[in-house]
């Protein structure tokens, strides 16, 4: 089985704004985590990342803030999509 797109949305807002989601369900799962999905959600406002939510081999969930990276704790799609969202709209707040 390969790689399976499940979600693939972008945006692009009058000031430029960019909203992007990928997920994708993989046949294995990306080390160290187990869900066997693999994810790229980033905002970026002009021209900088301003929150990035994504998963990599030997790295795992993580989150991009205001050019900090932390952990992720990943508890499901609907979940992850949410918390991404969440971040965003904290954001588009300061402007």
């Amino acid at each position: 089985m390969k790689a399976q797109l499940l979600l693939d949305h972008k945006t692009v807002a009058r000031n430029g704004a960019i909203l992007q989601l990928k997920i994708w369900k993989v046949p294995e799962s990306i080390p160290p985590t187990t869900h066997g999905f693999k994810y790229r959600l980033v905002y970026i406002r002009n021209g900088e990342r301003v929150v990035g939510f994504d998963n990599e081999r030997n790295k795992g969930d993580h989150m991009h803030l205001d050019g900090a990276e932390f952990p992720y704790h990943f508890r499901g799609i609907e979940r992850l999509i949410e918390d991404f969202i969440a971040e965003v709209e904290k954001r588009r707040g300061q402007l």
